[in-house]
């Protein structure tokens, strides 16, 4: 172990020049954090990305200063080298967790709140940690967009191996579709009325915000403009006239958006006066006939 004097003694001006240059780094880097670190809204986000910069800074600064006041630094550059290999090896993981937690932060993947789908898992954020993303997971067992109950912890390194699935991005908008199957008895020019009026009326907050989303979208990426109001198709096939109503809602409001969709169909359909018929497919099973058999004493006898 070297004495103090042999510390200063080592402090040549070649290692001086190195340390100042090491500090100097850690100054531009300081600078780079302070310019990147205005892109993390969340103040609890910063705060734990800056104790990370700091830790990481204090353990690289004095292994460099040790290996610059070290005589023979290329020893333990070496020792340094082989440890922080099976280290890495070892812990791979966690480095991969860390650099996607940064990556989460700082590239805005999501935030807490959004809703996402990551590796096959969809929920809402509720929190993000140096390694693992916490979800209040959706669907499952349950039919619709609603919480089932269990919360579930995701490795952020999993940005890095599969799709990042986010409903509440840049655009906080899905575009969804309903299916309405008609009775060729029925008017289908009114049938394509009727649909457009209700599902515009229904949704027609949802398409005045999703507008504003998207010219803002606009602004970032280079997408073509895409239609916002409501769009009814129709096909015919070999029972019924089937019509296909598209708009924009929500992601949080899906489900009660169709349940109030289909509510208002049925109400203008009752009250079309018969100009309008939903079509259904209908089995009924006829119970057979029943075959009586009478054989008289006489057929009996005389039979084999």
């Amino acid at each position: 172990m070297p004495r103090v004097d042999q510390w200063f003694n080592a402090l040549t001006p070649g290692r001086i020049s190195a340390i100042v240059i090491g500090v100097v780094v850690a100054i531009i880097l300081g600078v780079f954090w302070e310019l990147g670190k205005r892109r993390v809204a969340d103040k609890e986000n910063r705060h734990r990305i800056a104790r990370f910069f700091i830790a990481t800074g204090v353990v690289l600064a004095l292994l460099w200063t040790a290996a610059i006041l070290l005589r023979n630094p290329g020893q333990f550059t070496l020792a340094f080298g082989a440890i922080g290999a099976g280290v890495a090896f070892a812990v791979q993981e966690v480095i991969a967790s860390l650099a996607g937690w940064l990556t989460i932060l700082l590239a805005q993947f999501y935030r807490i709140g959004d809703r996402v789908e990551l590796g096959g898992i969809k929920g809402d954020v509720i929190e993000i940690g140096f390694l693992r993303t916490r979800l209040m997971e959706i669907g499952q067992w349950i039919g619709s967009d609603l919480y089932n109950g269990r919360t579930v912890l995701v490795t952020n390194s999993f940005i890095f191996k599969q799709p990042v699935f986010n409903y509440s991005g840049s655009f906080p908008f899905i575009w969804d579709e309903i299916h309405v199957p008609f009775r060729y008895d029925s008017d289908p020019g009114a049938a394509e009325e009727m649909l457009e009026r209700v599902v515009g009326d229904v949704t027609r907050e949802y398409t005045e915000k999703a507008e504003q989303a998207w010219e803002a979208m606009l602004d970032k990426y280079r997408i073509p403009h895409a239609r916002m109001v409501p769009l009814v198709t129709m096909v015919t096939t070999d029972n019924w006239m089937a019509f296909t109503a598209r708009y924009l809602v929500d992601y949080r409001a899906r489900r009660t958006t169709q349940h109030e969709i289909f509510t208002r169909i049925l109400q203008e359909i009752s009250a079309s006066g018969g100009k309008l018929a939903l079509g259904s497919s209908t089995s009924q099973i006829i119970q057979p006939s029943s075959i009586d058999v009478i054989i008289s004493r006489k057929q009996a006898k005389d039979s084999p």
